[in-house]
């Protein structure tokens, strides 16, 4: 009975049936995601969004109030080195602490946006803005091509799955919805910063929230299932 008892999650959660059934999505905008994202490629490969994505760049950098400085700056900050480490793995050992180690292990997988960043910037290898008379550049710790936006589509696999997790777990309405809306209005606003900082161009961005989501809905589901596998469940 003790044993049986150590295996349940140390912290207070939904019940999983409630869990699954919060979990279910259409997969419809999975694919629509990456479809979206195979067409951005080709644009931005065939050089057909370069006037555009300038364009977008000069009218977002026209407003540098300072709270709007501050806000785009601490928007890109969890995306930048050591932060991009230290948090994911933070979240991923406090999941397992708590003994919701199906969670943990889907957190990992849904943080592969990382990896996928980067075999995909490997692929396009563009160039990102340079400061000039009418873009500004703000200086960071940058690395490799323009295309796709790595922090914005590790926002979805990190912060997209917490709200998930989020949203499916936590039985309080009043913290679910704080919590949900917090994590929403980050990765909502990291796309915006990484323009306004001249870091990256408008389709890069776009590009890797529509790969973002198909990925995260995609663990997403996964996760789902095995729950809905290992509690008996129809996923």
């Amino acid at each position: 009975m003790a044993a049986a008892q150590d295996q349940r999650p140390s912290v207070v959660v939904l019940p999983s049936p409630v869990a699954v059934a919060r979990g279910r999505e259409a997969s419809a905008v999975a694919w629509a995601g990456l479809a979206g994202f195979a067409a951005s490629f080709v644009l931005v490969r065939a050089r057909l969004s370069d006037a555009f994505d300038l364009a977008v760049t000069i009218k977002l950098q026209r407003g540098r109030a300072p709270w709007v400085e501050r806000v785009m700056r601490l928007a890109s900050w969890p995306g930048f080195p050591p932060q991009s480490r230290v948090i994911p793995a933070s979240i991923a050992l406090g999941l397992a602490a708590a003994r919701l180690r199906l969670e943990a292990a889907a957190f990992v997988a849904a943080w592969g946006t990382a990896a996928i960043a980067t075999l995909a910037k490997a692929a396009m290898d563009r160039p990102r803005p340079v400061a000039g008379t009418d873009l500004r550049v703000v200086a960071a710790p940058l690395g490799g091509s323009s295309f796709p936006s790595g922090h914005v589509i590790t926002y979805l696999g990190i912060y997209g799955y917490s709200a998930y997790l989020v949203y499916s777990l936590v039985p309080s309405a009043p913290l679910r919805r704080a919590g949900v809306a917090g994590l929403v209005g980050l990765i909502c606003l990291v796309g915006p910063s990484r323009i306004h900082q001249g870091h990256h161009w408008f389709t890069d961005v776009m590009a890797s929230y529509l790969l973002g989501v198909g990925y995260l809905i995609g663990v997403a589901s996964l996760y789902r299932r095995v729950k809905a596998g290992a509690s008996g469940l129809r996923p």
